[in-house]
């Protein structure tokens, strides 16, 4: 009888931070009786939105909270992809990009859960803390986790944890993260957000699926 492998979280916080992350996205969008206003929207917008769903609030709270976590694990199961490629290049990248994917993350999760509070009930407050969420969990966030899966592209594909395919995706979503500031030129830009976000937590996925069939992604 083989023996029993006991959960590898290590492994696991890849799929796992897109699970959470995308639990409290379309959760917290399934509960709302109202379509999420846009960041240049009214401020009483916020204020409407917030007070008639706060459920909604609570679990994209929730959900933001619990993915910061599982990032904060992923980026040291990177840290060792990075370390095995011999470069401190790639070390060195991925720990910036990790210091500024988990205050951004952080920061959005912990804003939001504010709305919860009384902050929702006024305009101009529900609206501050909406946006600064936004600015965080959005083109913040999306600098750091396009830099580390930049990392994770190169050195997962250089491990052999990577196929090419997923590996070209990694360095889309790298670019497509990296260049998220652009929407404060222009809002079209936005788009880069989901973008780089969901290819990099697909790539995140089919990383620790592998790392979890080798055993490996412990740190």
């Amino acid at each position: 009888m083989p023996a029993n492998r006991s959960f590898n979280f290590a492994a696991w916080s890849g799929p796992l931070m897109g699970a959470t992350f995308l639990t409290g996205v379309f959760g917290g969008t399934a509960l709302a009786g109202s379509p999420f206003p846009r960041p240049g929207s009214p401020d009483p917008a916020f204020r409407d939105y917030y007070e008639q769903n706060p459920s909604s609030a609570v679990l994209s709270a929730a959900g933001q909270l619990a993915s910061t976590a599982c990032l904060a694990q992923f980026a040291l199961t990177v840290d060792d992809l990075a370390r095995r490629s011999g470069s401190p290049w790639f070390r060195a990248a991925n720990a910036a990009g990790a210091a500024v994917a988990l205050a951004g993350l952080g920061a959005s999760g912990a804003t939001t859960a504010r709305l919860r509070g009384p902050a929702r009930h006024d305009p101009a407050t529900a609206a501050r803390l909406a946006r600064r969420s936004f600015v965080a969990g959005g083109p913040v966030h999306g600098v750091g986790f396009g830099l580390m899966t930049g990392v994770l592209a190169l050195t997962g594909r250089q491990a052999g944890i990577l196929g090419p395919g997923a590996a070209r995706l990694g360095l889309v979503s790298a670019g497509a993260g990296m260049l998220c500031p652009a929407y404060f030129l222009a809002e079209p830009a936005g788009w880069l957000i989901p973008v780089g976000r969901f290819t990099g937590l697909a790539v995140a996925a089919a990383a620790g699926r592998r790392l979890s069939r080798s055993g490996r992604g412990e740190s």
